[in-house]
């Protein structure tokens, strides 16, 4: 499995009964996890709780604040920073586990030794990845349909101190937009994505991955340069098995490129004994040299 362990600003305390509790800085949430079907292993804990989100049976839920918090606050990782806050989703604007995606594209960056990397994040989201991978000497094209969620990205820039000039932020369809980028004959050295299970596009046409997951990623393969780095694909599709994204590697980037592939589970520690099941991580990368 892939698993991240040098979180210092976050932690997962505990797991059970269909949720899970997090420290997020001094912030301590619970929130709903499907996947915990075990009980509570330190009951006394969660009492510690400064806010709980509800789910309603109608769908959505809300928030429980036991304490004033903060509109925002800053975590911390390797160098990075990045602003959280509670949502009206039950979500912060960050998933702690992507982290150890974010180590491995940094390395394989840095690794290569080179200094023109250019990298395609879709479903950029906040932008975790993007900062990594900036960070590491890449100039990062960050895609993601909602606006608000480009905005935020643009702040963890900020935030993260990292210079403007490495960083394109586009709010466009990720498939729309890569379709565009074949006809400019722009390509990319290494592509990452986060897809959601289910959505709507921006003329309310239906998304659901396992409908359009093959097209996104082979038409993707289409912009990888003549000497691509890596290509990630990141699903928390309940019953997604991570053979399923490695079989659309191996069919549509190793079989024109070669290289190695990776996928496994990702999975965060839990403190109080085991790990959270976070879905699963397909990586392609080139072969060394």
């Amino acid at each position: 499995m892939f698993i991240c362990e040098r979180w210092e600003d976050y932690e997962v305390l505990d797991t059970g009964g269909g949720e899970k509790l997090e420290r997020w800085g001094d912030v301590i949430l619970r929130r709903p996890d499907p996947q915990v079907i075990w009980p509570q292993a330190k009951p006394e804990l969660w009492r510690s709780a400064d806010a709980w989100y509800h789910r309603s049976a109608k769908g959505g839920g809300e928030w429980e604040f036991f304490r004033r918090l903060p509109e925002k606050w800053a975590l911390r990782y390797d160098g990075l920073k990045f602003w959280v806050r509670p949502t009206g989703f039950k979500h912060t604007g960050l998933f702690p586990e992507q982290a150890a995606n974010w180590d491995w594209m940094r390395q394989t960056i840095a690794a290569s030794g080179r200094t023109d990397v250019r990298v395609l994040n879709l479903f950029g989201y906040t932008g975790g990845a993007t900062l990594a991978c900036a960070a590491a000497g890449a100039h990062v094209t960050h895609v993601d349909a909602a606006k608000g969620m480009v905005l935020w990205a643009k702040e963890n820039r900020a935030l993260s101190g990292l210079p403007e000039t490495c960083f394109r932020y586009i709010v466009e369809d990720a498939l729309r937009f890569v379709q565009r980028e074949i006809r400019r004959g722009s390509r990319y050295d290494g592509i990452l994505m986060d897809p959601p299970s289910y959505g709507r596009g921006p003329s309310g046409e239906v998304w659901k991955l396992e409908d359009e997951l093959y097209g996104l990623v082979s038409t993707c393969a289409e912009v990888l340069s003549d000497a691509p780095l890596f290509f990630l694909i990141n699903s928390y599709t309940t019953g997604f098995q991570a053979s399923v994204v490695g079989n659309l590697l191996e069919k549509c980037v190793a079989a024109k490129h070669g290289g190695t592939i990776r996928a496994e589970e990702l999975c965060l520690p839990v403190t109080s004994g085991g790990v959270l099941p976070c879905g699963c991580s397909g990586r392609w990368q080139a072969e060394e040299g």
